[in-house]
C-alpha cells in the first residue's frame, strides 16, 4: 500500500455496475465482499484497488483515506 494508492481510492469513481459514479472508499464493504467471494475482482489495476478497499475497510482503516478526498 502507498501514498498513491490511497489517492486513488479516495478519488477513483466505480466506472461500471450498481455504484456506478460512488468513489472506490465510498462502496459498501458488502459489495467488496461479493466480488472476493466470486473471486471476480476486475483484472489490473482497478481490481487492485478495490481489493485494497476491501482490505481497509475490513480493517475499519478508512479514516487513512478520508482525508485524501478531493472537494
Amino acid at each position: 500500500m502507498d501514498k498513491e494508492d490511497l489517492i486513488a481510492l479516495a478519488n477513483t469513481p466505480m466506472p461500471f455496475g450498481k455504484y456506478q459514479g460512488r468513489m472506490l472508499i465510498d462502496l459498501p464493504e458488502e459489495y467488496l465482499l461479493w466480488f472476493a467471494r466470486k473471486e471476480a475482482f476486475p483484472a489490473g489495476k482497478l481490481g487492485q484497488l478495490l481489493a485494497l478497499t476491501l482490505a481497509i475497510k475490513t480493517e475499519g482503516l478508512e479514516g487513512l483515506v478520508t482525508p485524501l478526498k478531493r472537494g
